[in-house]
């Protein structure tokens, strides 16, 4: 079990998300967090609504020198004690009140690229560099989220 370290929003989109005491999780995504791919495609990408990254990995990038910093890469959601190698597509995690499944380890772009020494935002592309990427969910059940708040991680599929 997890817990979450820190609920993120850009009420303008970009980086970096801001921390707040809790938010709501909507199916469209975080309420509060402007989300292109929400508001800016026609039909909107649920696979996109939520993006998750790990404390664990967040302080591991910092001990290599980089200035990565909670929110700093995007993520709406900044999770401590979660196993980050053994995520992968499909699995459920109950946040807080909401439900997400993971949909796709998040592509990195060069809008992170200060969190990184020599901008090498690459350094958590999951092609390159398999467990360290951020994650992008869908949301299977709204609810508040809050910091504090327990992370429960369901296999594929169904409950662990």
């Amino acid at each position: 079990m997890g817990v979450i370290h820190s609920v993120n929003v850009s009420e303008n989109g970009g980086v970096p998300k801001l921390p707040v005491r809790a938010a709501t999780i909507r199916f469209e995504g975080v309420e509060g967090d402007h989300n292109k791919f929400r508001t800016e495609k026609r039909e909107g990408d649920p696979g996109r609504a939520v993006n998750l990254f790990s404390l664990e990995r967040i302080e591991q990038l910092q001990a290599e020198g980089h200035a990565i910093e909670v929110g700093s890469t995007g993520e709406n959601l900044t999770i401590e004690g979660v196993d980050w190698d053994e995520l992968e597509v499909g699995i459920m995690l109950k946040v807080g009140e909401a439900t997400v499944e993971l949909s796709e380890p998040c592509a990195p772009c060069w809008k992170i690229g200060d969190s990184f020494k020599g901008k090498n935002f690459s350094r958590i592309d999951h092609d390159k560099e398999v467990g360290w990427s951020r994650w992008s969910a869908r949301v299977v059940d709204e609810g508040l989220v809050s910091v504090g708040d327990n992370v429960l991680v369901y296999a594929a599929g169904g409950s662990d």
